[in-house]
């Protein structure tokens, strides 16, 4: 059976959205995945099912956290391999601002049309700069996630679809947990 990789966007960040983990694994089980794993707080889970189709599996996810949490959560699922493959070609990247920036894989739900591409990239001087890699985004951060001008609902606004980030640190440890063979 195939395994998936879900990635929940604005999970457990201030007191809306809370998604508990380990409820979310039991919950996630009773609708018939299996293996189900959970990595930090944020909303990163491997599991595997029979589905094939990981809109099928965005679907399910989103369905089973509307009706448990009454809030809808977008749902990104990659395959193990396409993690490994996107976090290659990200660590291939050469810096966009300096090596001291801060980088961040930021999974799309959906296209990233080539005019949103060009809207992405336009953003040379300032203290963030983003490029896509494949039909994910690569950003890069001089200062603070938090108060980024090219991060969050703007970053999405250009991309025009759900996103959501996760820093390289994590992307390295959930390639490694759950890309390995």
């Amino acid at each position: 059976m195939p395994r998936h990789l879900a990635f929940l966007r604005a999970v457990n960040l201030g007191a809306h959205h809370k998604v508990p983990m380990a409820e979310l694994r039991e919950r996630l089980a009773e609708a018939g995945f299996t293996d189900v794993q959970t990595h930090i707080q944020t909303g990163n889970i491997a599991l595997t099912t029979s589905m094939r189709s990981a809109a099928k599996v965005e679907a399910a996810v989103e369905d089973l956290l509307h009706q448990w949490r009454g809030f809808d959560v977008p749902t990104i699922v990659r395959s193990p391999s396409e993690l490994q493959s996107l976090l290659e070609e990200v660590e291939a990247t050469a810096p966009l601002i300096d090596a001291d920036a801060r980088r961040y894989v930021v999974f799309a739900k959906g296209e990233v049309s080539t005019s949103a591409q060009a809207a992405l990239t336009a953003y040379a001087d300032t203290p963030e700069r983003c490029v896509p890699v494949g039909r994910d985004i690569l950003l890069e951060i001089a200062g603070d996630y938090h108060t980024a001008r090219l991060a969050g609902a703007r970053l999405e606004r250009l991309a025009g679809t759900a996103l959501t980030a996760r820093d390289i640190k994590v992307v390295r440890s959930l390639a490694e947990k759950w890309s390995s063979p």
